[in-house]
C-alpha cells in the first residue's frame, strides 16, 4: 500500500504484533519501542515532517478491561488540547464510530496546544502549540483498548492515513 500526503511519500509494509491480546499491522517507517511504563502495551515513535522539530508518538494502552467509558476518556482526551480562542475543544474536534473486523472503534480528531500532564497526576504539563491529537478507543469483549497519536499537526497529518490503514488491521485475539 502507498499514501501520498504532504508532498511525503510514505511506504507501507506489514509489521504484525501483539499487544495483550490486540493484534495488528503497523506501518514498517514506525519505530516500535518498549512501552514506557506498565500502562502502555505498545508504543511507536512516528517520524516528523520536514519542518517538524518533534516525532509523534503513537501508544496503546490495556488496563485489563478497564479504563473507564467511551465518554469519559475521550472527554479527557479533549482536555489535553486547548483551542487558541478558548472554546471547548469539543467543538472543534471529529468524532467517528465505525466497526473494525466486528469490533467497535470510537475516533476523535482534533489539534490546538498540546497540554496533557507530562506524566499522569504530576502538576507539570506540556505546552505544544500547533499539535493535533487522533485517539480511538476499541472494544472488545476482553474490555477496551486505548490508542492515542499525538504530535505537531504537519506530522500528524502526514501519518493519518497510514494511522487509519493500522487501525483496519485492528483484531482481538482471546
Amino acid at each position: 500500500m502507498i499514501a501520498l500526503r504532504t508532498a511525503a511519500l510514505i511506504v507501507m509494509a506489514s509489521v504484525h504484533a501483539v499487544a495483550a491480546g490486540l493484534t495488528y499491522t503497523a506501518p514498517k517507517a514506525w519505530v516500535a519501542s518498549g512501552p514506557a511504563t506498565s500502562m502502555r502495551v505498545a508504543e511507536f515513535m512516528l517520524p516528523r515532517a520536514p519542518g517538524d522539530t518533534m516525532d509523534g508518538e503513537l501508544v496503546i494502552y490495556y488496563f485489563g478491561g478497564s479504563g473507564g467509558t467511551i465518554d469519559a476518556n475521550i472527554e479527557r482526551w479533549l482536555g489535553q488540547m486547548q483551542q487558541p480562542d478558548g472554546t471547548p475543544s469539543g467543538r472543534a474536534a471529529k468524532r467517528d464510530t465505525r466497526s473494525v473486523n466486528g469490533l467497535p472503534v470510537t475516533i476523535v480528531d482534533v489539534s490546538g496546544t498540546y497540554v496533557a500532564e507530562v506524566t499522569p497526576g504530576a502538576p507539570e504539563r506540556h505546552n505544544r502549540p500547533n499539535y493535533r491529537m487522533i485517539a480511538a478507543v476499541v472494544q472488545t469483549p476482553d474490555g477496551p483498548y486505548f490508542i492515542k497519536l499525538t504530535g505537531p499537526v504537519r506530522t500528524v497529518t502526514v501519518w493519518d492515513t497510514s494511522f487509519d490503514q493500522f487501525l483496519s488491521t485492528v483484531r482481538h485475539r482471546p
